[in-house]
C-alpha cells in the first residue's frame, strides 16, 4: 500500500477544503459500530462530497479507499460509477482495477455489478471470458462469477464469438469437478435456455434428427451435442458418481424441458436403485452405463427418480409402488429428509383416494 493511501484524508493537503461529515448517531447509541479510524475518516469525507455533489479525480481515489475497506459499500460504488461518467474517465483503466478487486472480493455483489456497468458501456465482451476463467480458477463454484458469465452471454447474445467455445468450456469445468453444480447449471443454460445458435433454428427437425440418429427412442436429445455425447455427459457422469445430485437434477431438467416422460429412462435408473451386482458382465453400453464396483448403492437420487416414474403413472398401482420407495428413503436411504418423504407419501395417497 502506498504511503499516500495509508495517510488519513484529514491529513492530506488536497482535502483541506472539505469538511468531513460524521455519521449521525444519538448521543448514546444502543449498539455503536466500532469503525476503524481510517474508515471513519474516509466515510466522513465521502458524506461531504456526496452532499456537495462533487465529481472529480480525487473522488475516485476516495471511493477506491472506501471500497478496499468495505467492498459492500454500495453507495460508494454507485457514486464512483457516476463520477467516472461525469469526468469522462478512461473505463479501460477502471476495468483493469476491477480485475484486481473482483478476484480479491469474489463474493461481493457490488464489484460484479460495477463490472457489468462498465462492460455495458465499453461493449467489449469477448475478453471478459478469459478474465472469468481466471476468476473461476480461484473459486470454481462462486455464484457471482457464474452469474456474471451468464449475464455476459445473454446480454451480448448476438456475439457469436462469445458462444463458439462455451460448451467446450463447461465440459472442461465438469471434467475438473463432476460435482460442480454451478457448471451443471451453466450447461443447461448453454444447451437449453440461451436461445438457438446458427444451424439449429428448426427445433422440431433437430429433435427428430437426433431421435432417429440411433434407433433407441428413449435416449435423451440435445440441440448442441449428438445423442451419444449427451449420454456420455449425463448417464456416464451418473455412472462415475452415482450420488452426484447435480447430474440427476440436470437429467430431470433435460427431460422436463423436452417434455419427455421420466419412464423413458426407467431401465437405466433401476441399475442404481439396488446394491451393486458383481456378477454383471463388464459390457460397454453407451445408453446403459452401469455403476462401478466402488459405487455407494442403492443411490437415493435414483430411488427418488424411480418413485417419480411410478407416481407419474397416475394410478393406484403406481402410487403404491412409489410409496414403497419413499418409505425406503424415509427409513433407510435418506433418513435426514424423513419428514419430506412422509409428506410425499401422504400427498400421493390422498390424491388416489379423492
Amino acid at each position: 500500500m502506498s504511503q499516500d493511501r495509508e495517510k488519513l484524508f484529514a491529513d492530506r493537503e488536497e482535502w483541506k477544503d472539505v469538511g468531513p461529515l460524521e455519521q449521525y448517531e444519538n448521543l448514546n447509541p444502543l449498539a455503536p459500530i466500532l469503525y476503524t479510524p481510517e474508515y471513519k475518516d474516509a466515510t466522513g469525507y465521502f458524506r461531504a462530497i456526496a452532499k456537495s455533489g462533487e465529481k472529480s479525480p480525487r473522488v475516485l481515489e476516495l471511493t477506491e479507499a472506501i471500497i478496499r475497506m468495505n467492498p459492500g459499500h454500495y453507495s460508494a460504488w454507485q457514486y464512483r460509477y457516476e463520477t467516472l461518467l461525469a469526468i469522462n474517465a478512461p473505463l479501460d483503466v477502471e476495468l483493469k482495477l476491477m480485475d484486481e478487486l473482483a478476484v480479491k472480493y469474489l463474493k461481493s455483489y457490488q464489484v460484479w455489478h460495477h463490472r457489468r456497468l462498465l462492460v455495458t458501456i465499453m461493449r467489449k465482451p469477448v475478453p471478459e471470458l478469459a478474465f472469468i476463467s481466471l476468476s473461476l480458477a480461484e473459486d470454481s463454484k462462486n455464484y457471482h462469477t457464474w452469474s456474471y458469465r451468464q449475464w455476459l452471454l445473454a446480454y451480448f447474445n448476438d456475439e457469436e464469438d462469445l458462444w463458439g467455445g462455451e460448451l467446450d468450456f463447461v465440459e472442461q469445468m465438469l471434467d475438473q469437478d463432476i460435482r460442480n453444480n454451478s457448471a451443471w447449471h451453466h450447461r443447461f443454460f448453454v444447451v437449453w435456455a440461451s436461445g438457438v445458435r446458427d444451424g439449429e433454428e428448426d427445433r422440431e427437425r433437430v429433435l427428430k434428427r437426433e431421435l432417429t440418429q440411433v434407433d433407441l427412442s428413449f435416449l435423451i436429445v440435445t440441440t448442441v451435442l449428438t445423442l451419444l455425447d449427451l449420454n456420455r455427459y449425463v448417464k456416464q457422469s451418473i455412472s462415475l458418481a452415482p450420488n452426484n445430485a447435480s447430474a440427476w437434477n440436470y437429467l430431470r431438467g433435460v427431460l422436463n424441458h423436452n417434455k419427455v416422460a421420466f419412464s423413458s429412462i426407467a431401465e437405466f435408473v433401476k441399475l442404481y436403485t439396488v446394491p451393486y451386482d458383481g456378477s454383471r458382465k463388464d459390457i460397454v453400453d453407451v445408453d446403459m452405463p452401469p455403476p462401478g464396483p466402488s459405487a455407494d448403492l442403492p443411490c437415493a437420487a435414483a430411488i427418488e427418480f424411480l418413485a417419480d416414474v411410478y407416481e407419474q403413472q397416475g394410478d393406484k398401482d403406481g402410487v403404491q409402488r412409489a410409496t414403497e420407495l419413499w418409505k425406503s428413503l424415509a427409513t433407510e436411504h435418506d433418513t435426514i429428509r424423513v419428514k419430506y418423504w412422509e409428506h410425499r407419501i401422504r400427498e400421493a395417497l390422498e390424491s388416489v383416494q379423492s
